[in-house]
């Protein structure tokens, strides 16, 4: 029974490590939901949860983004992705899980649940980028004290 669970652990690392390098390679910015795992584990997804090993792939997805000189963007949780509209900006309110499919209120527009949530998951990690290459660089202590000694 050890060895089989080995196998499978062995197998899930392998694909994550897999999977992970493949986006880091092919992508010069990744944005993704921070996900509450320890909340979504007390669910009745909690086997789900577990068996996905999500934070360990968040995990690898942070140190290879740091390795091939990449973006890796975190969206806040509380962000509405799934209740806003991507095409018009709307939003349209929370819907119940099994919801897969709905229609915008404001322009008509039919989404998908998954694909509109992923499309506004990207525009906002578009937007945490750009607001934070806005922001200039704050200088470490050593430029303070270069600056007194002039």
């Amino acid at each position: 029974m050890a060895r089989a669970h080995a196998r499978v652990a062995d197998a899930r690392r392998d694909f994550h490590h897999k999977l992970s390098t493949k986006l880091m390679r092919e992508n010069q910015a990744v944005s993704m939901e921070s996900l509450n795992v320890k909340g979504l584990a007390r669910t009745r997804l909690a086997k789900s949860v577990y068996d996905a090993g999500w934070s360990s792939f968040v995990t690898m997805l942070d140190y290879k983004a740091t390795r091939y000189g990449r973006t890796l963007t975190k969206v806040d949780r509380a962000f509405p992705s799934s209740q806003v509209c991507s095409a018009c900006g709307h939003r349209d309110g929370p819907k119940p899980v099994h919801i897969r499919a709905w229609i915008c209120n404001a322009c008509g527009t039919r989404h998908d649940r998954d694909h509109n949530a992923g499309q506004n998951i990207e525009h906002e990690g578009r937007r945490i980028r750009a607001a934070q290459q806005a922001v200039p660089p704050t200088p470490g202590p050593g430029a303070l004290a270069r600056q007194r000694t002039r």
